[in-house]
C-alpha cells in the first residue's frame, strides 16, 4: 500500500521463463497484488511465476494467445473485481524491461491527484535516449509523431508500456472496444485525450538485455497506423460540433485533401496540403487543450 491506496501490478507474459521470476521477486514491498497473465506460453513461464517469492499476493491467469492488449485488460479487470477502491493499477512487462525502482515515481502523480493515467518516458533526456537501441529509438520517434497527430497531445515515447492508472478511470473504461494487440499504449493515449482524462509523463530508465521482441515491424506499422488513423477520426468527429476550434481544424483538414486532389491537375497545389494539415493539427491541439483544461504536452 502507498499513500493510503492499494497498489496492483499487471504483468503480461508470453514465453518469459527467463525473466518472470525476477520481475516478481524484485517488486517493491508497497505492491499489494501482482496479476500475471500467462498468455499462451509454451515454455516454463507458469512454473517460474508459481515458484517466485514476493511480498505481493500473486495471481496467475492463463490464457490462449489473447494478445498483449487483451491480456493487460484482463489484469486490470481482475483487480477491479478483487480490490477495494480506490487503488492504482500498474503495468509492467514480463520481460524485465521495466525497472522496479521507478515504480514509486510512476504511481505518485495519481496518489497526489495530479493525474488519472501516468506513463513512463524513456526518452526524457539525450542520455536516456542513448540507452535505447537505435532501431527502437527511430521507431519510437516516428510513432511519437503519429500518436501526437492522432491524440492531439504531444508525446515523445508512446510505446513505453510502463503505466499507472487510477481505479476511477478503469471503472469508466470501455472494455468492449479496447485494443487487443500491440499498439495498446497508442490506443489508450488517443482515447484518454478524447475523454479529457489527465495524463502525465514520468521519467523511467530504459532497460534492455537478452529479451526478444515479438513485433514484426511491417505488420505492426500497418496495423497500428491504420488503427490510429481510424481512432483519430473518431476522436475528431466526436468533438466536431462541440468545439469551434475542432470545427476549424476539420475545415482545414478537408481543404488539405482538396489541395491534394487538385494537385493531380496542377502539381504546385500540393504545397497547400502540408500547410493546411499543419494548421489543422495546431487547431486540434488547441481544442484538446480546452477539453483537458491544461497543457497538451505530456
Amino acid at each position: 500500500m502507498m499513500g493510503g491506496q492499494a497498489i496492483g501490478v499487471v504483468i503480461p507474459a508470453r514465453n518469459e521463463e527467463a525473466h518472470i521470476g525476477k520481475v516478481l521477486e524484485t517488486l517493491p514491498e508497497f505492491v499489494d497484488y501482482a496479476v500475471v497473465i500467462d498468455d499462451g506460453s509454451i515454455d516454463a513461464t507458469y512454473e517460474m511465476a508459481s515458484t517466485a517469492s514476493s511480498t505481493a499476493e500473486i495471481t496467475i491467469l492463463q490464457t490462449e494467445g489473447m494478445g498483449v492488449g487483451a491480456a493487460i485488460d484482463l489484469g486490470h479487470q481482475h483487480l477491479l473485481k478483487t480490490i477495494e477502491q480506490p487503488f492504482v493499477s500498474v503495468v509492467m512487462a514480463g520481460d524485465g524491461q521495466m525497472d522496479p525502482d521507478d515504480l514509486a515515481a510512476v504511481v505518485q502523480p495519481i496518489l497526489d491527484d495530479e493525474a488519472d493515467h501516468v506513463k513512463g518516458n524513456r526518452m526524457s533526456t539525450p542520455t536516456d535516449m542513448e540507452q535505447m537501441p537505435k532501431r527502437r529509438r527511430r521507431a519510437s520517434r516516428i510513432l511519437g509523431w503519429l500518436t501526437t497527430l492522432a491524440s492531439g497531445r504531444v508525446t515523445s515515447d508512446p510505446q513505453c508500456g510502463y503505466t499507472a492508472t487510477s481505479s476511477n478511470l478503469l471503472q469508466q473504461w470501455n472494455w468492449e472496444r479496447s485494443w487487443r494487440g500491440y499498439g495498446y499504449p497508442n490506443y489508450w493515449l488517443i482515447h484518454l485525450s478524447g475523454q479529457g482524462w489527465r495524463v502525465q509523463d514520468v521519467r523511467v530508465k530504459a532497460v534492455y538485455g537478452s529479451e526478444q521482441s515479438g513485433i514484426k515491424p511491417a505488420r505492426f506499422f500497418a496495423s497500428v497506423g491504420c488503427m490510429m488513423t481510424v481512432e483519430h477520426h473518431r476522436r475528431a468527429f466526436k468533438h466536431l460540433f462541440g468545439s469551434v476550434w475542432m470545427l476549424l481544424s476539420f475545415l482545414f483538414y478537408i481543404t488539405g485533401y482538396g489541395f491534394g486532389i487538385y494537385a493531380i491537375q496542377k502539381p504546385v497545389a500540393l504545397l497547400g496540403l502540408p500547410l493546411c494539415w499543419w494548421i489543422a493539427h495546431r487547431l486540434d491541439r488547441l481544442a484538446m487543450r480546452r477539453l483537458i483544461g491544461g497543457r497538451t504536452k505530456i
